[in-house]
């Protein structure tokens, strides 16, 4: 995030202040408009009037997702898809005041995303209406503005007419608002273009492209000003061009600024530099943009694959939906910075918004922990997947809604790649090679520094006949298909190929494809994190349940998808390891445990599942009966002791998969793996057999947060033995007070069939854990979160909400 817009969140827009009060934050050209929001679920008459009373509505805060708040009923209209979520019509309103001395600025509203079907009204004057749901968009209010006194601003969001995503959307307004205030003369909103056309140890060019806009009647003359700073803020390039502008004009101003020695953007070093652009106007600053930027060159070849700074890089990815699991789709810019950690952690260095435009304040979180990233702007195109989905707007909407993408996004280092759709329909119809070209020279217009792609798959045996659609494309996306891919190079070797989807138990068969050839330039699993809907997706289950893929039956209560290598607690599952293990050095040596089949049932797996597998050596009832113990490695052996007995030794290098599967009869104690190297025993993992739970364990991810009504602290709740060790078959209900400035907004604990309200005091714990989310208030002080259940010792963890 740039220190402009950390400087806004400091000091946050305060709707309905006193005229003075407002008045001091004028300078403020782009102001927080999340706080003090009026809600009503349901549709309501004249909901959009200014002297509508709406003193009986909620009032709340934004980011707000009401679906999360519903109740999860298998005759919701969402469906599996969904996530048997409620969906509907709300009506959100907020009051505040303009103050006297803002008449002849330029006054507007940036939704930052809401889902979806929006309607937008001020003082009762619609100001439009915007279908999809994950596109930014912004409204003039200056022509409708009492000033010096009261304004209402109305917005109706539709997200009634399911089904209209394959996954969990949630409903509202669930990104963040802006009040944006400029002069007449002005940089517009998404007005200025960064790239760096040349990168070298010693030199790079930084190319800025800034439109300015004059919105009087009259010609003006004005400077445009650039500082570049480094990392440590100090300045490294200045630029000034002056510029006339014609009455009701715009230009576009181009300048090259020279950096001596840049400090490179790159996932091991992500180094951000700030362009500072004022425009002056008779020695005075009318109107400025701060914009993060990375210096950094990409390129695409067969013949060294994707380089980053002009060294080949893997791309080992992962696709994510947009939820938050308890938070639902509520953007907090805590949440999404959490996110790409917990991903940056578990190895992965890309990612992949599928199927939507994600959050800037995902994208600006993935610029500062270095994640690599494809931008995509759409699940399908003219052909619907569900009824109500985007096709119904495409053919009015899809320019608008790629630029905004492109022009929003297209300064973010972290973005490596666009992407315009995820199997599409009508792949095998003439007219999508045509729609093809049309997005991607729509995405060049704008960008010509990156690739464009879209993901392919075929469920038949027909591939070959979309060469014609893959060859409008920079890259070509593969879903599922990359064994493909050696007999494809044959046939046309200029096609450089990513593998945008793959099933999590192909790890290393993708990643040795991944490896051994330099025109595939990695592999994005399905999917890196689980989400809501989608529900059923990467299941297991036992002999005698409802058998088959997601999409075959209703699988209620599933709601959502165990696909991911991260659980909704941001737990880690033990594919998560092996995965990072291949691509990654800093991780050598984990062990898990195969799940056994409770006898006479059987464990039953799906396309996207691999088999239940736990950090568990905790089997009560198993005892005297073969148990599975998976060991990943990196070192060349492996050796595997139970209570301090030898249980055997197997090799785990390549031609093992790095893996060694162990049978076990299962006894109470400590199981040991340990690495071996040139006979060495060098390295060792350790599972312990957990006696009765006795304790409540909390740890917070952060010990302080901002007081700022926006900010979040993540709490890992634990059952453990009373030597403070996971009981991993624990599913007590744990009860949660919280004292202080914050309040409980999620509760979590990853079982995607537990149907229990993700608003909540109170959850049950699955396989020992759970997940406390606290969002601060505006005030400071000591947040106090106790976690008692009946018969346990309670646990109390404190955090401190601070001014920052």
């Amino acid at each position: 995030m740039s220190f402009f817009k950390s400087l806004i969140l400091l000091i946050l827009f305060i709707a309905v202040a006193p005229l003075a009060s407002v008045a001091q934050r004028v300078a403020q050209r782009k102001q927080l408009f999340d706080h003090d929001w009026k809600f009503n679920l349901g549709d309501v008459k004249g909901g959009s009037n200014f002297e509508f009373d709406d003193q009986n509505w909620r009032t709340l805060d934004l980011p707000h997702d009401w679906s999360i708040e519903g109740k999860i009923n298998r005759e919701n209209p969402t469906g599996g898809d969904g996530g048997f979520f409620p969906s509907g019509t709300g009506w959100y309103r907020k009051k505040f005041v303009v103050p006297s001395d803002w008449k002849g600025r330029l006054i507007s509203i940036n939704f930052e995303g809401v889902y979806m079907n929006s309607e937008v009204f001020i003082n009762g004057k619609s100001l439009g209406t915007y279908p999809y749901g994950y596109s930014a968009f912004t409204y003039d209010l200056s022509p409708y503005l009492n000033f010096g006194k009261q304004n209402v601003i109305a917005v109706r969001v539709d997200n009634s007419k399911q089904k209209n995503s394959r996954w969990y959307s949630g409903s509202g307004i669930y990104r963040h608002v802006w009040l944006v205030v400029t002069g007449q003369v002005h940089i517009p909103n998404w007005g200025v273009g960064i790239s760096t056309p040349e990168v070298a140890e010693k030199k790079a060019t930084v190319h800025i492209k800034t439109r300015v806009k004059n919105e009087t009647a009259l010609p003006k003359t004005v400077t445009v000003q650039t500082n570049l700073l480094d990392p440590g803020l100090k300045k490294s390039g200045a630029m000034q061009t002056l510029i006339r502008l014609d009455a009701h004009s715009e230009k576009e101003v181009i300048q090259d600024i020279q950096v001596e020695k840049p400090l490179l953007w790159s996932p091991k070093k992500p180094n951000l530099y700030q362009a500072q652009i004022n425009i002056i106007s008779n020695k005075k600053v009318i109107d400025g943009n701060r914009t993060d930027f990375g210096i950094r060159s990409l390129r695409f070849t067969t013949e060294n694959g994707f380089q980053l700074n002009g060294q080949t890089l893997k791309l080992n990815g992962g696709c994510v939906h947009h939820d938050n699991g308890c938070l639902g789709a509520a953007a907090f810019d805590r949440a999404e910075q959490r996110r790409v950690e917990l991903l940056k952690a578990a190895g992965f260095n890309a990612i992949r918004t599928a199927h939507n435009i994600p959050s800037e304040a995902f994208l600006d979180a993935c610029d500062r922990l270095g994640m690599l990233v494809i931008d995509e702007a759409f699940d399908g195109w003219k052909t619907a997947k569900n009824k109500y989905d985007y096709a119904m707007y495409f053919d009015d909407w899809w320019k608008k809604d790629i630029n905004v993408m492109v022009l929003r996004d297209r300064n973010h280092p972290s973005v490596i790649m666009w992407s315009i759709g995820n199997e599409i329909i009508e792949r095998k119809e003439p007219q999508a090679v045509h729609t093809a070209k049309m997005l991607v020279n729509a995405v060049h217009e704008i960008d010509s520094t990156r690739p464009v792609t879209s993901a392919m798959t075929t469920w038949d045996k027909d591939w070959e006949i979309f060469d014609s659609l893959m060859v409008q494309h920079d890259v070509a996306g593969y879903n599922y298909q990359l064994h493909r891919a050696t007999a494809d190079h044959e046939r046309v070797p200029s096609r450089i190929i990513v593998q945008t989807e793959s099933y999590p138990r192909d790890a290393f068969a993708n990643w040795k494809l991944v490896n051994n050839n330099s025109y595939i330039i990695g592999d994005f699993v399905w999917t890196a994190l689980d989400y809501l809907g989608e529900s059923g997706i990467g299941r297991w289950y036992y002999s005698g349940e409802v058998p088959g893929e997601h999409w075959e039956n209703n699988f209620f209560p599933w709601h959502g998808a165990y696909c991911g290598d991260i659980d909704l607690t941001g737990w880690r599952k033990p594919i998560s390891h092996y995965r990072s293990m291949l691509y990654n050095d800093n991780e050598k040596l984990y062990m898990a445990v195969r799940e056994p089949a409770p006898e006479p049932l059987e464990i039953k797996e799906t396309l996207w599942s691999v088999w239940p597998t736990w950090e568990s050596w905790t089997w009560p009832g198993y005892e005297g009966k073969p148990i599975q113990v998976e060991v990943y490695s990196k070192y060349p052996m492996v050796r595997l002791y139970l209570n301090k007995k030898l249980i055997g030794e197997k090799e785990t290098g390549i031609a093992q998969e790095f893996k060694a599967v162990f049978t076990v009869p299962y006894a109470a104690g400590e199981l040991l793996a340990v690495g071996v190297q040139g006979n060495k025993e060098v390295e060792t993992a350790i599972l312990k057999t957990s006696a009765n739970t006795a304790r409540v364990k909390l740890t917070a991810d952060r010990s302080e947060i901002s007081a700022n009504g926006q900010d979040l602290v993540f709490v890992t709740v634990e059952l453990t033995d009373k030597n403070g060790l996971l009981q991993p078959n624990s599913e007590n209900r744990i009860n949660f007070d919280i004292e202080g400035p914050g309040k409980i907004i999620g509760l979590d604990n990853a079982n995607l069939k537990d149907t229990d309200s993700y608003i909540s005091n109170s959850r049950r714990a699955w396989k020992g854990r759970a997940l406390v989310v606290i969002k601060s208030t505006k005030s400071t002080g000591t947040i106090k979160l106790k976690a008692s259940a009946p018969g346990l010792t309670e646990a109390v963890v404190v955090v401190r909400s601070i001014m920052r």
